[in-house]
């Protein structure tokens, strides 16, 4: 298949880790320069139109699938800011950074039908999928980010300290990563938002950002 990616390089090795190379890969950091490679690509990976939802435009006069990150932004709101132009295929993935070399990729679907195609495109990537609701943070993101916010609220508290935090989830969880260590690879910037997002969709506590975190996302 002839892939395109649109967002950072570290984007297009976890496409490249996860689909392989017998794929033939486009890379572009812009949307702008991604559109002239829109209509000839088999597939599209957008890692970052969550970050500049305007600009799915370059999408609204063609023919093409493509897969947007949603972990901060839904499939509908974005066909809705774009006044229900956009013609492309559309489906949403969990594209944050550590989220997409996985045996499993979590996606959603704009409307019901579309999981046939979808169905169909994974199996070309080789890919097995788990299909989730579409909504604000899917599934894995929302909580991977509770438990990182949890965790700073933890730290903030004086309860215990980041490293003990860390090695307590390792061990006692069995998780690959400490939810400061796991911050550190998805990036603050990305759980800060993610957050937020999920908070304004739900009203929910249990997502509102922890002062500490938002102070270091603040501090960059």
């Amino acid at each position: 298949m002839n892939i395109l990616v649109i967002g950072d390089p570290i984007n297009l090795e976890e496409c490249k880790l996860k689909f392989g190379d017998q794929h033939a890969y486009t890379f572009e950091q812009d949307h702008r320069e991604a559109e002239r490679f829109v209509s000839g690509s088999d597939l599209v990976f957008d890692f970052i139109l969550d970050e500049e939802p305007f600009q799915s435009e370059i999408y609204a006069e063609k023919e093409a699938n493509v897969f947007v990150n949603t972990a901060k932004l839904s499939l509908a709101e974005l066909f809705s800011l774009s006044d229900h132009k956009i013609k492309a295929n559309l489906f949403g993935f969990n594209g944050l950074p550590t989220f997409v070399n996985r045996s499993v990729l979590e996606v959603s679907v704009l409307r019901p039908a579309d999981v046939v195609s979808l169905k169909g495109l994974c199996d070309k990537l080789g890919t097995d999928f788990l299909l989730v609701e579409d909504r604000v943070g899917l599934v894995t993101p929302r909580i991977i980010c509770m438990i990182i916010n949890e965790a700073y609220y933890t730290v903030q508290e004086g309860t215990a300290s980041r490293d003990d935090i860390d090695q307590a989830m390792k061990l006692g969880t069995n998780y690959p990563h400490g939810p400061f260590e796991w911050c550190g690879l998805i990036g603050i910037k990305h759980v800060y938002e993610l957050l937020e997002a999920v908070y304004e969709d739900t009203h929910d506590e249990r997502y509102k950002v922890c002062p500490l975190l938002k102070r270091e996302y603040l501090m960059g």
